[in-house]
């Protein structure tokens, strides 16, 4: 599945101290799972050159990949992920690099580029032997904030109004597939009874996008979501169907007709039925069983129909064998600081997985 790094959320919501997890347990409001209770330890570390946040990882082969993230992060691997080793680019500066923020990296055939913040576009023809930069147009309607590599000289991108843009030329021109923003669409819409939309700061987060090119997109507030299908000229908002604020969205499996998951403040999971109706402006969504002591969850993704994997706050990581039903603790993680933003399988190769996190954190699937 192709997707946003969880960079732009707001992380707070996930960062817990010490004195917090004391309190919090001094009135019996939250609690890890004791050790007996972990049935699972599926994941092992991955040492990696630095110690930032994590953002995006993507794969070119079984053994090449590259890997990015916060102050300049960039390594790739010949290995299969086991060895990574640092990497710069020639057309920019060291002391530039440490000041971006690389969000997203995507591969495909060879060809691969690199999303940055402050708004930086990078772009490789040779699996990243060399790279070029792109220039992006200041009329942009709102930062760039998702790119994906689609094959020769072709790449879609997405900013954080909503636009979507296609490129068959490796960045030199690119053509809008959205007629208008969404701020736009909800201006004109704002009688559809949307709960929230009238209070939309005119950004979104959390753009995932499915194997078919179907897009998810969550309100900044996260009181709202929106889809896009290809050859839709509109984004489609949505009620969330609950008074708890999302946190993320994805798709069952990588594709929107197996259904959608939710993930809300306080560690909740939703997931829908398959074969959803995306004209309609709610669904029907199930809350799966699990029990996270109120703890944030910021990404879930399915290894199959059955194993689906959720990750979050202070470094927790659940598994499902039901298809996303019920959801057991997994204590890979449990002994490290930090917090788990991105989880990933590579279904083209091998269907291994990753995870992302802060302090450097990255984690391989083992089974």
């Amino acid at each position: 599945m192709l997707r946003m790094s969880f960079a732009d959320v707001d992380r707070r919501s996930f960062v817990t101290t010490a004195s917090s997890v004391a309190s919090l347990a001094a009135f019996g409001l939250t609690s890890f799972p004791t050790a007996s209770e972990a049935a699972t330890q599926m994941w092992k570390q991955v040492k990696v050159p630095f110690e930032d946040t994590l953002y995006d990882i993507d794969f070119d082969s079984e053994t090449h990949g590259y890997l990015v993230g916060a102050r300049g992060t960039f390594a790739e691997t010949n290995d299969g992920g086991n060895t990574w080793e640092p990497r710069s680019f020639a057309n920019l500066d060291p002391e530039e690099e440490v000041t971006y923020r690389f969000q997203i990296v995507s591969f495909k055939d060879g060809e691969g580029w690199i999303l940055g913040k402050p708004s930086l576009l990078l772009h490789t023809r040779d699996a990243g032997k060399s790279w070029e930069r792109i220039p992006l147009s200041p009329k942009l309607p709102g930062e760039p904030s998702f790119i994906v590599a689609l094959g020769p000289s072709k790449a879609e991108m997405t900013t954080s109004t909503g636009a979507i843009y296609v490129t068959e030329n490796a960045g030199r021109n690119w053509k809008a597939q959205v007629k208008e923003t969404i701020d736009a669409t909800l201006n004109r819409i704002s009688s559809s009874g949307v709960s929230g939309a009238s209070y939309f700061t005119g950004s979104i987060i959390n753009q995932v996008r499915d194997n078919s090119g179907a897009y998810l997109a969550v309100s900044s507030r996260g009181n709202f979501f929106l889809t896009w299908e290809p050859g839709q000229d509109f984004w489609i908002p949505h009620n969330r169907g609950t008074s708890r604020r999302i946190q993320n969205m994805g798709f069952v499996e990588g594709d929107i007709k197996k259904g959608l998951w939710m993930t809300l403040n306080g560690g909740k999971v939703l997931i829908s039925p398959p074969d959803i109706d995306l004209s309609k402006e709610e669904y029907e969504f199930k809350e799966a069983d699990i029990k996270t002591g109120g703890y944030g969850l910021t990404d879930i993704a399915y290894r199959t129909a059955d194993e689906a994997w959720a990750v979050g706050g202070s470094n927790v990581m659940y598994v499902s064998f039901d298809g996303g039903k019920k959801f057991s603790f997994d204590k890979s993680a449990n002994n490290i600081p930090g917090n788990l933003y991105n989880v990933k399988f590579f279904k083209n190769f091998g269907n291994m997985g990753w995870a992302l996190g802060s302090n450097g954190l990255l984690l391989k699937y083992t089974g």
